[in-house]
């Protein structure tokens, strides 16, 4: 998949193009060798047919050339002192790599070929030093050029480089932040790529979301519990050129791409996706905000993956933060996208199915068993808690309120608000079934819900208190 590269990595590569390199003078010091420099002038400053063909035709000189051999050393290794050098060595290395795809393979043929320029990535801390950031470009290009998923690739090479470009999507600079998200899109190329940066999921995945969340307006103050309970509006304006937190357009369509390739893992990343980071409903509240058919795609197209692969976990979930509603509303708008319009279709299709033979019973289900419980109708429902309280606490031999008690005693320090859904819960069960109050102390649901009036966040005060006057009623009443 090929991306225009940014305008700040462009400009620098073409001033490093241009710079004079006094060859000759490199070589009376040292800097390289005459056979070294005879391979470079060859290829350098050619059209790109001849470039092609004089590489193709000595693949071995130029592998020997870029990494080294037995008894020869690499032009990267002897010029190591020469900044300008290597910068310069670095930028037509990785024009090389885009022109002639066998000299990726080539490369690689090398029994350690990654040996001189994984050590680049750290070589300075410092964000204006081109020589890390070039680096990671000729690494990308070799990886994704070969599409290769060997050893060395993958558990070597590979999270060395996930862990450089992730500094790249933390920097507030957007240029840095987009370079890295693209340099992420070219090497998520296959299952063991895709599952290496799952893994590292805390510094890639995580600042990510951070952009997508800061795009759809989502804050630690703003969150989806909020959002859903409609306490919280999120501003719908700004979006030529720019969304929610300074995000610009080309960055989320970037981002959105990234994760769209991930979802090609939905089964084995599905759930903890939603789990830590309620991807489910940012997605949805990314589609409602999205300007763009283009975005909207990805956005539908990566839903769809996520949903149909883990249909048990989340299609209940995608119910609660009322997908089907938004996905009815666009049916009616006019787009110009074929494949946008078929995503749309399909991911209906799948929702209109669940629905029509689950109940709000089921939803409220899926809901706890997901573990990121929001402020969903059901829960400020008293006719719901009438009907469903009994059914609850008897669900599969109490299997229900065992998941509600695992949820309750997590910290939940980034989504207070689950914690105030969870207390809201206990304190109808204990109203509508007391009875059944013995079973839910065992549980510990009771010492943790007094635990919680001393919590730091307000709602979270107030709904334990609720929660606990519920068993107070109870001892007065039976007294």
């Amino acid at each position: 998949m090929s991306l225009d590269p940014p305008a700040y990595l462009a400009n620098l590569q073409g001033n490093i193009r241009q710079r004079p390199i006094p060859w000759d003078g490199a070589v009376r010091a040292g800097t390289l060798t005459e056979e070294q420099l005879s391979r470079i002038r060859a290829v350098d400053k050619v059209k790109k047919d001849v470039r092609k063909q004089t590489i193709e035709s000595d693949l071995d000189g130029y592998r020997t050339l870029f990494v080294g051999a037995d008894g020869k050393t690499s032009v990267l290794e002897l010029a190591a002192k020469r900044q300008d050098v290597v910068q310069y060595i670095l930028v037509l290395l990785k024009d090389l790599l885009d022109t002639v795809p066998a000299l990726s393979k080539a490369l690689l043929k090398n029994g350690d070929p990654y040996r001189h320029f994984l050590p680049l990535l750290g070589k300075s801390t410092q964000l204006d030093d081109p020589i890390p950031l070039l680096t990671s470009t000729v690494l990308v290009s070799l990886m994704a050029g070969s599409r290769d998923e060997s050893t060395a690739t993958v558990d070597k090479a590979l999270p060395l480089i996930f862990s450089y470009l992730s500094s790249l999507t933390k920097n507030a600079d957007a240029g840095l932040q987009d370079i890295g998200v693209q340099e992420y899109s070219s090497l998520l190329y296959g299952t063991a790529t895709r599952q290496q940066f799952w893994t590292q999921r805390d510094e890639t995945v995580g600042p990510l979301i951070d952009i997508l969340r800061a795009a759809a307006g989502i804050t630690k103050d703003n969150s989806a519990a909020s959002l859903l309970s409609g306490s919280t509006n999120v501003a719908r304006s700004g979006f030529e050129g720019s969304l929610g937190g300074g995000v610009g357009l080309q960055l989320l369509y970037h981002v959105l791409l990234v994760m769209w390739q991930l979802s090609f893992e939905a089964a084995e990343v599905g759930t903890a996706l939603n789990k830590e980071h309620d991807i489910v409903f940012l997605y949805t509240q990314l589609l409602r905000l999205s300007p763009k058919e283009k975005t909207s795609r990805l956005l539908l197209s990566t839903l769809y993956n996520l949903l149909s692969a883990n249909q048990e976990k989340l299609l209940g979930i995608a119910v609660s933060v009322r997908l089907p509603s938004l996905l009815q509303n666009l049916q009616s708008r006019q787009f110009n996208d074929p494949d946008l319009r078929e995503d749309l279709d399909r991911l209906r299709e799948l929702l209109e199915e669940y629905t029509k033979t689950k109940t709000t019973f089921d939803e409220y289900v899926a809901e706890v068993n997901d573990g990121h419980l929001r402020w969903t109708p059901p829960h400020r429902n008293t006719v719901f808690w009438a009907e469903n309280a009994r059914k609850i606490l008897d669900y599969e031999n109490g299997a229900l309120i065992r998941k509600l008690a695992e949820i309750i005693k997590e910290p939940w320090e980034k989504d207070k608000y689950v914690l105030a859904v969870a207390c809201n819960d206990i304190g109808f069960l204990v109203r509508e079934v007391p009875e059944k109050r013995g079973q839910l102390e065992r549980l510990g649901l009771k010492t943790r819900v007094m635990e919680l009036m001393g919590d730091s966040d307000e709602n979270v005060r107030w709904e334990s208190l609720k929660a606990l006057g519920g068993w107070l009623q109870y001892s007065f009443d039976t007294k």
